[in-house]
């Protein structure tokens, strides 16, 4: 069982969900909560009203210096420079063949000073990649992941919820903005991003002090239904908001463009970044698959790995999939022939051997309203 494995990494919260009767299991080398009630509540208390998420097993690095910013406009496919102060941006650390090693969000702390936060499962290639690149240049890396507790909360109700804990002035904090204060009475960065699709922020503490936010949050969030979610809901909600999960739609065979997110390599950046050729190439050819939503018509949930047909003929290959809790049918991610990835082109999923009849549909599944 997940849970006795001595080798797994522990969060500074995984006694308060084993109080809440989570089921625990591994993830990217993480003792973590899969759910504790069950997933189509929770998924629904983030979207109706809002959740808490434990995300200390997310990788935490440092840049610092007068060269911080050329240093990580070199080792990156964005530009961290044109950040200005308290904002971020989705990124992607990519091979020299534009294979992706892993999504990223860069936030830019100071003139001089950045956080880049990685994937769990990543966060150590990540880390010893960035040391490589930033080699030459005035930056200092400080890999903080396992002292740094991540705590977010997410849905409608969320900044109702923070707001009275924090002296981050949440009003003023824009999407994909941070700012730095208190939760709590305890120091932290307040970031105004997610991964659900709905309006939410995640607080960057110490990893002693974990415990501490998230008991004030769940205590503020009593009477407005909040309510603890684990990985389970996190991954239908942004399945249905369209977001790439790393390991699914986001591997090293697979380049931005690839996935939709050509937006994020910025080839007019000056200066040479890891991965230009091949990313400028990329840019240029037409790619041979492209990654679509796809909504399942017939009976039968699409998952990982499950064929997608067009005729006889297979055009691609399902990379995520799961019943929509709030559309009410089941949906899915995957790359198929850019011949067939024009939306309203009817596909089928081989489930269980059997042609499922599905439709292209555009991404995200899911949009707040605002």
């Amino acid at each position: 069982m997940a849970d006795g494995d001595p080798d797994l990494r522990q969060t500074p919260l995984v006694a308060i969900h084993r109080a809440l009767g989570a089921r625990l299991i591994e993830f990217g080398g993480w003792l973590m909560p899969v759910q504790y009630g069950g997933i189509l509540e929770e998924h629904r208390a983030v979207r109706e009203r809002a959740g808490l998420f434990d995300l200390s097993h997310m990788g935490e690095l440092f840049v610092d210096g007068a060269g911080a910013g050329d240093g990580l406009a070199h080792a990156l496919i964005s530009d961290p420079r044109a950040l200005a102060i308290g904002r971020a941006h989705y990124s992607m650390l990519c091979a020299s063949d534009g294979g992706i090693v892993d999504d990223l969000i860069v936030y830019r702390l100071a003139e001089q000073s950045f956080l880049v936060v990685a994937n769990a499962a990543n966060a150590a290639v990540v880390s010893d990649e960035l040391a490589d690149r930033l080699a030459g240049y005035a930056a200092v890396l400080d890999d903080r992941s396992l002292d740094t507790a991540l705590v977010a909360i997410q849905g409608p109700r969320a900044a109702a919820v923070l707001s009275p804990l924090t002296t981050v002035s949440l009003d003023a904090l824009r999407y994909y903005a941070i700012g730095e204060g208190t939760v709590a009475g305890i120091p932290a960065l307040v970031a105004r991003t997610g991964y659900t699709g709905e309006d939410g922020f995640e607080v960057f503490i110490d990893w002693n002090k974990g415990e501490a936010v998230w008991n004030a949050l769940a205590a503020a969030g009593s009477d407005a239904g909040v309510m603890a979610c684990g990985l389970g809901a996190r991954d239908t909600l942004r399945l249905e908001a369209g977001m790439p999960l790393y390991g699914n739609e986001l591997d090293r065979a697979t380049n931005p463009y690839e996935a939709g997110l050509g937006r994020t390599v910025k080839l007019d950046k000056p200066g040479d970044f890891v991965g230009r050729t091949a990313l400028e190439k990329a840019n240029r050819d037409e790619p041979t698959r492209r990654l679509v939503g796809l909504s399942v018509t017939g009976r039968g949930i699409a998952r990982h790995g499950h064929r997608v047909l067009v005729g006889d003929r297979v055009s691609g290959v399902v990379t995520s999939g799961t019943h929509s809790p709030t559309l009410g049918h089941a949906i899915a991610m995957a790359y198929i022939a850019p011949s067939d990835a024009e939306p309203g082109t009817m596909v089928a999923v081989e489930i269980r051997d059997q042609p499922v009849a599905a439709e292209v549909v555009q991404l995200p599944f899911y949009r707040r309203q605002r």
